[in-house]
């Protein structure tokens, strides 16, 4: 069977990916379990740039098919922040999502609902040796809610309401999430990329 390689550190990701391709022919692995040890910086000005340079490094590092992915929060009433910089937006440590959210909540003090749109965007590259093999993006969109609920996803899913469930991502099951999220679009876009790479 053909592997791929989730190209990231994060677990979260990597267990929604496993979740999102149950029914591929490939088995997914980590760097861990291929013996990869790299975090390329993420230099690109958009999520693409982003998502491609990932691929490309660990392309280069294994002989394997390479999933790569770059995503975030834009805000409209903060001009499309955090961006590409929703992981580390504010300088917050890599890990506090907590206070990357509260961050946010504090910089939208007194905007009405009804301008607190924003969109998850998500964009996946994959690439093989040295080649990028194609890319797929997905979005979701909602509102900022006004303080945090639910305990189910990671990062800002806590605060990103969904008027389609009347919840935030952190409230919906794992199933619910995959259907809609940004992630689950994007990767359901690159099925198509994945299966003509494995029937090439």
């Amino acid at each position: 069977m053909s592997k791929l390689l989730i190209a990231t550190n994060n677990r979260h990701k990597i267990e929604e990916y496993q979740e999102i391709f149950t029914d591929l022919p490939l088995t997914l692995i980590t760097p861990a379990e291929a013996g990869i040890t790299l975090d390329p910086a993420e230099t690109g000005m958009t999520f693409a740039d982003n998502a491609v340079i990932k691929a490309m490094a660990f392309a280069r590092a294994g002989h394997f098919l390479v999933l790569a992915d770059d995503s975030g929060l834009e805000v409209d009433a903060l001009n499309g922040e955090p961006g590409v910089f929703s992981a580390r937006y504010g300088d917050t440590a890599k890990d506090d999502h907590v206070a990357r959210y509260q961050l946010l909540l504090g910089k939208l003090d007194g905007v009405p609902w009804e301008q607190r749109t924003a969109r998850f965007r998500c964009v996946v590259a994959l690439a093989a040796g040295g080649t990028v093999v194609g890319t797929a993006q997905g979005s979701v969109e909602g509102f900022i809610a006004h303080k945090p609920a639910g305990r189910g996803g990671f990062g800002y899913d806590p605060v990103f309401f969904v008027p389609e469930f009347n919840r935030t991502l952190a409230q919906l099951t794992a199933g619910q999430k995959h259907s809609i999220s940004h992630r689950g679009r994007a990767a359901r876009a690159a099925v198509p990329l994945i299966e003509q790479w494995l029937a090439a």
